[in-house]
């Protein structure tokens, strides 16, 4: 240990003036915890270390030649050369910060020229916008303009997105501006926030520096500054008490109680904090946090009730759109940081469910709110915390609200870039899991690729094959999901080990090239409750739903286009929704529900057309189930005496994020 200890320390210690050393060389350098903050047993790697493949990669190119990459030209009003963060009079606030936060990963994942040019003059700006005592970004307010926001320019909070700009930015070029600017800028924070609090300006800050904190302890594992600490400790202060809310109230069972964005951003919180106050009251609040979402908020789907406050789990509340993808971040953040690879499985949830439903095919438009239970997508106003003129569930670019139009694009490059890790024992884990290739360097400095080929999460089987110009000894951390009755690892064609869900199995071994991991994740289908006692059918990472023909109608949209976009599009459905599934005990399950795959794995695989994997089973219809309000009525619970219902039938469920209407969450009766 005291040798790791050593190699650690000397490997933290280069300095800036190194750094054109290092890039000289081509090693990277990996920044594990310095010393006093608590050891991290996984390590993000560079931004541009991982290469997505497969249907992963047409996702990022989806994004590419859809919103992600156009939004410049789709939504001008805003992310023109009037946006505050260019030097303009527009929109001062967290949009256009939104939008390079993801369109920042996407351009250096995907290693193209024209993206990275759309996101230099950002980061250019920001760089020279400095001022002496250490602000940046916009400092001037103006008079209100419909469709932007044009106040609060010191408010804290959008400066925290843009922070985690800066820091990709730097992980991907080793630009030492950057390390400058964020030097300076946090010496400012350090001096101003006793005077000037996160709440100062608006409340969002309070609730969402652990943004912030997080940055400062990267950059702390780089510089080494003590004040780094000191400002650290007053973050954590001046931050809402997610410790203390998860721990001894009531406020993740209050309706109400705390935005839903809000909580999505600041649940990483107290996690980051324990590196610097190793206490494990911060893991055991967190843990309790999540487990309290679920028990009174949760969906199967993986995301809650929370539209646009915490909104309980009835299956027709909304959850909105930059709290999935906050989430996953979050829960990136922690998952590096705690090592508990239940977030990961947490992580693969959100991903392959919610995600891919809320955002169209080409990546153009966009839900604000989805539904576990959606059987209407119109313009109509319903039962949410906030109602934006009856557009929640509406697809469109800007129906709902704009924050998610900017801040939807973070959601597949960072899951990319979480989806492998370096360790602190000198190796590499995967903890998600899709196709790709990744660049890492093991051992004593030995560059390795490993590329990992797979259909998974609609197939069983990942197989890595590594790449390595010698002979070297390195472990390999590979993730055994906690659905995964009993998972199989095969090196080079043969049984290496059999192990239980809900664990990281190390190899530790002397590699040789070309040597091949087979991991072999068998899936049973599983049932969960929920809400009025309904159930959902899940298979490994993915919730099945009920397939409804969909018919969808493009609305122009003459009301307020400034508000919610030009036009929209409203989805109806074209076949019966109010299923209820046949009572079954668990080791009956795999014989009611028949899964079929079609052979043939789609380039963009989240769609009803052309879903992978289905799943069939015989259901009954409830007649008195029927819409109110252009939703589901009031579910049926489960198991009601005396329910009239019809003769069974056979229907087809697809994977939740393949829907657009859905029914996720089934009443149950008996036969």
């Amino acid at each position: 240990m005291k040798l790791i200890a050593i190699a650690s320390t000397i490997l933290l210690g280069l300095s800036l003036s190194t750094l054109a050393q290092q890039q000289r060389t081509a090693v990277p350098t990996y920044y594990p915890n310095r010393a006093p903050l608590h050891p991290k047993p996984y390590i993000a790697l560079p931004l541009g270390a991982i290469t997505p493949k497969g249907w992963l990669r047409n996702m990022l190119v989806q994004q590419k030649n859809g919103a992600t990459g156009q939004l410049d030209k789709l939504y001008p009003l805003v992310m023109n050369q009037r946006n505050g963060w260019l030097g303009g009079d527009g929109d001062q606030w967290e949009r256009g910060p939104y939008w390079i936060d993801g369109l920042l990963p996407l351009a250096y994942i995907l290693k193209d020229t024209a993206l990275i040019a759309k996101v230099k003059p950002w980061v250019e700006w920001s760089l020279k916008s400095q001022q002496p005592d250490g602000y940046f970004g916009p400092s001037k307010d103006y008079s209100p303009e419909p469709g932007i926001q044009r106040d609060n320019s010191h408010d804290w909070w959008p400066k925290m997105v843009m922070l985690k700009v800066l820091k990709q930015y730097y992980e991907a070029t080793s630009d030492p501006r950057i390390i400058h600017l964020l030097t300076n800028y946090f010496r400012y924070q350090l001096k101003e926030l006793p005077q000037k609090p996160l709440d100062h300006w608006t409340f969002w800050s309070r609730y969402r520096a652990g943004d912030n904190l997080m940055v400062v302890y990267w950059l702390y594992n780089i510089t080494g500054d003590a004040f780094l600490l000191d400002l650290a400790k007053l973050l954590h202060q001046q931050t809402f008490d997610y410790t203390d809310a998860f721990l001894h109230t009531n406020l993740l069972s209050t309706a109400g109680s705390i935005h839903g964005v809000n909580l999505a951003q600041g649940m990483k919180e107290p996690v980051i904090y324990y590196q610097q106050q190793p206490d494990n009251k911060y893991l055991e609040a967190t843990r309790k946090g999540f487990d309290d979402l679920r028990k009174f908020n949760g969906m199967a789907q993986g995301m809650y009730g929370g539209d646009e406050a915490l909104h309980g789990n009835n299956p027709t509340q909304g959850a909105e759109l930059c709290s999935v993808v906050e989430m996953m971040f979050s829960l990136e953040s922690i998952l590096e940081i705690s090592g508990d690879v239940s977030y990961a499985d947490q992580i693969e949830k959100i991903a392959f469910n919610a995600l891919p439903a809320q955002i169209s095919a080409d990546f153009m438009t966009r839900q604000y709110f989805q539904q576990a239970n959606q059987v209407m997508a119109t313009r109509h106003i319903r039962n949410f915390d906030v109602n934006h003129s009856g557009t929640d569930l509406c697809y469109g670019l800007l129906s709902g609200y704009a924050c998610c139009t900017s801040n939807m694009h973070q959601g597949w490059p960072k899951f990319t870039q979480n989806l492998w890790y370096a360790t602190t024992d000198s190796g590499v884990a995967a903890l998600l899991y899709a196709p790709s290739e990744v660049k890492v360097y093991v051992g004593r400095q030995t560059p390795v690729t490993f590329k990992e080929e797979t259909n998974y999460p609609f197939e069983e089987s990942i197989r890595f094959t590594l790449s390595t110009p010698k002979k070297v000894s390195f472990p390999f951390h590979l993730r055994i999901p906690a659905w995964c009755k009993k998972g199989i690892i095969k090196i080079n064609g043969k049984v290496w080990q059999e192990a239980g869900g809900n664990q990281v199995v190390k190899i530790a071994r002397e590699w040789t090239p070309g040597d091949v991991v087979e991991l072999q994740l068998p899936m049973h289908i599983f049932q969960n409750t929920w809400f009025e006692n309904s159930m959902s059918v899940e298979r490994g990472p993915i919730t099945y739903a009920l397939k409804i023909g969909e018919a969808a109608r493009e609305v122009t949209n003459t009301i307020d286009p400034v508000d919610n976009g030009q036009n929209y599009t409203e989805v109806r459905p074209t076949t019966p929704w109010n299923y209820s599934l046949i009572a079954t005990p668990d080791n009956k399950l795999q014989d009611r529900y028949k899964v079929t795959t079609t052979g043939v794995m789609p380039a963009y695989p989240w769609s009803s057309a052309q879903a992978p994997i289905s799943i069939k089973t015989t259901a009954k219809r409830i007649p008195s189930w029927l819409l109110y309000n252009e939703m589901t009525g009031p579910i049926p619970y489960s198991i009601t005496y005396g329910m009239e219902m019809g003769a069974e039938e056979e229907i087809t469920l697809i994977p939740y994020g393949c829907t657009k209407l859905r029914i996720s969450q089934f009443p149950v009766v008996g036969n």
